[in-house]
């Protein structure tokens, strides 16, 4: 951040509104309706601005001192809100403009309520760097955020020692989205959470925990103003909560996690390992063949699809036609959060996903008996595909971060999957389905219920269903780090 300082604020704030840019005296306006008495915030200002070069998408991040709310229990605390994610300029030097109808910009700010120290007379300024951190992730990657998602930090939102390493996002809970020349814009409000309450949420939903967390006063209360001093889950303050209402939730909504980027394989067990096709040398081998962009289409599609609420969930056929849907988008940590979230690229696509193979030359396979290969992180979530997922007629996936490798969970209730009843494991190159009946998950649900991510297993664990020629191996990750796997 060494490119950016703390200044006094806008000059919109002393008068010259006339002459700003009509994006920010937009944002400017809800702050003043927020903070009538601080006319001039303390702002963190980016020195070279994006569109002349520099590193930080954000041009401001302004800082106001919110007294809280005591009737409901709401503590003072530092308020911080981002200027840059949206169209300050209106003239195409960061953002295309798009209209007055649709989003500003990306169509949001961000926000950070910290609570305030005893004896603190200014704000921090780490939570600049978090949110410019953030700024860059969406400006690279063209992901937008959503009310829900969850975003994997694995480090102290401070650098501390402190528990508060991951987030969930919302909406800010006093400022309006408002409407500008360039569009609209919404205001999100970083939440910073616990590892226990992210895992919560990709397991069950983000909207869910962020409720819990409202409940708990110590943990954010009304407002979800984060401290990072707190030493306890939402879970430790309060132990049903993770039965009673978590674990409740999953079992009647299912579960929003639709797919996790992983470190999983897959060899078909039908053919011999010589055979020039096996899935051995497709899935594992040195040089594993490339999901075509039609595959990846398909599996993008699959994912977002599944997010929907329908009587049904939908895998669309493959096509080569590009879409401008809603998209999943990617966290900034290890795993993948399938949040809807409007996005403007594929989020599954890589620059190497390119088809090694030509598409019209990979046929779609059927295959009599497959062994499915996860690392520990994966394997304690197949209890949750199977009963979030799958028992509500929804699909999982598990993309390789190894290579193209793909493994889809699909139920009975899943239109347009190449996995039948007749056939339950397809594959088309290296993405393999497989379609479980609900009497299988049952069986499988007891089968696995060792695996679990508040328990760590010796490795290797393996599991075999003989009848249904279909065995799963939950190895150490060093087996997935060797080249040939």
């Amino acid at each position: 951040m060494d490119e950016m300082r703390p200044s006094s604020g806008a000059a919109a704030h002393l008068g010259l509104a006339s002459i700003f840019p009509p994006g920010l005296q937009a944002i400017y306006g809800e702050c003043r309706r927020l903070y009538p008495d601080q006319a001039n915030p303390l702002q963190v200002t980016a020195i070279v601005k994006y569109w002349l070069g520099g590193p930080d998408p954000l041009d401001y991040i302004s800082m106001y001192r919110n007294v809280g709310c005591p009737g409901q229990d709401v503590p003072e605390h530092w308020h911080y809100v981002s200027l840059g994610l949206s169209d300050l300029y209106g003239d195409n030097r960061v953002h295309e403009f798009t209209g007055q109808e649709g989003p500003s910009g990306f169509g949001f700010e961000l926000t950070f309520r910290l609570k305030r120290e005893a004896g603190e007379t200014a704000p921090p300024t780490w939570p600049a760097e978090l949110m410019q951190g953030l700024a860059r992730y969406v400006f690279q990657s063209e992901n937008t955020f959503c009310s829900g998602d969850h975003i994997s930090w694995h480090s102290p939102l401070d650098n501390s020692e402190s528990r508060i390493q991951h987030m969930l996002l919302t909406e800010d809970p006093q400022m309006q989205p408002v409407q500008t020349p360039f569009g609209h814009i919404s205001f999100l409000q970083i939440v910073g959470v616990c590892t226990e309450e992210l895992q919560a949420a990709q397991q069950w939903n983000g909207q869910g925990i962020l409720d819990l967390l409202r409940g708990v006063h110590i943990a954010g209360g009304p407002w979800l103003i984060t401290d990072m001093r707190r030493g306890e889950t939402i879970f430790e303050i309060d132990p049903h909560l993770q039965q009673e209402r978590v674990d409740k939730g999953i079992e009647t909504d299912g579960s929003n996690l639709s797919g996790v980027s992983a470190k999983c394989a897959w060899d078909d067990l039908s053919r011999p390992p010589e055979d020039e096709d096996d899935s051995r040398s497709i899935c594992i081998g040195s040089q594993p063949r490339r999901l075509s962009d039609k595959d990846t289409e398909q599996i993008r599609e699959a994912l977002r699809k599944g997010l929907e609420i329908k009587s049904k969930s939908v895998l669309p056929p493959i096509s080569s036609q590009r879409h401008s849907h809603d998209r999943p988008q990617q966290s900034v940590g290890h795993f993948q959060t399938q949040q809807i979230s409007r996005s403007r690229k594929d989020s599954l696509e890589s620059e190497s996903s390119a088809a090694i193979v030509p598409h019209e030359l990979v046929r779609t396979r059927q295959l009599e008996s497959v062994h499915l290969k996860f690392n520990q992180e994966s394997g304690t979530l197949l209890p949750l595909c199977l009963r979030g997922r799958l028992l509500h007629g929804r699909h999982f996936t598990y993309k390789s971060i190894n290579g193209d490798t793909a493994i889809t969970f699909v139920s009975t209730g899943v239109e347009g999957a190449f996995a039948t009843e007749e056939h339950p494991y397809a594959a088309h190159g290296p993405w393999l389905q497989i379609l479980l009946t609900e009497e299988f998950v049952e069986q499988m649900l007891a089968d696995v219920q060792d695996l679990s991510p508040r328990e760590v297993s010796k490795l290797p664990k393996e599991y075999s269903w003989p009848n249904k020629k279909l065995k799963i191996s939950v190895l150490p990750d060093t087996v997935f780090d060797s080249p040939l796997q």
